[in-house]
């Protein structure tokens, strides 16, 4: 019955549609949108999705999501971290705890934010203090790599 249950689903979207969530605690940037492609960074490596990929479950890394539009044009956010979630029916999720579009990010803060964090690295007087500074600096390190395109 399950099997009957996922062919069901399956021929209710069509094979090159994707229903695309891409949401933060504080924004919602696609809800159920038709895109054709999604590329994302997770810490098992960065990966593009399309309509029909095998279902899956990962786990965000600060980076740049990249949605590929049904015009053409794409749009590319910057998130620190989260879920992504790849369903049979071809519907997936990006939920990230923090997600901006690039054009909002502030170059200037984002570079005094890299050298505050890499001084709170170096004087961190205890392992939770050090392990947290690093975790900022990475975080910074991947908006600056947003900002500048690489």
């Amino acid at each position: 019955a399950r099997q009957c249950s996922r062919l069901a689903v399956s021929q209710q979207r069509g094979y090159s549609e994707m229903a695309f969530t891409l949401a933060s605690p504080t924004d919602v940037y696609y809800s159920a949108a038709n895109v054709k492609q999604v590329d994302v960074p997770s810490f098992s490596g960065s990966f593009g999705i399309l309509p029909s990929h095998v279902p899956s479950l990962a786990v965000l890394k600060p980076g740049v999501v990249t949605v590929f539009e049904e015009d053409g044009t794409n749009k590319k956010f910057f998130v620190s971290s989260g879920s992504i979630t790849i369903n049979d029916d071809s519907s997936v999720q990006v939920l990230a705890e923090e997600a901006h579009p690039l054009d909002r990010l502030d170059s200037q803060a984002i570079r005094e934010g890299v050298s505050k964090a890499s001084q709170e690295v170096n004087s961190a007087t205890s392992e939770v203090a050090k392990a947290e500074a690093q975790i900022a600096l990475e975080c910074y390190e991947q908006l600056q790599k947003a900002v500048e395109g690489n």
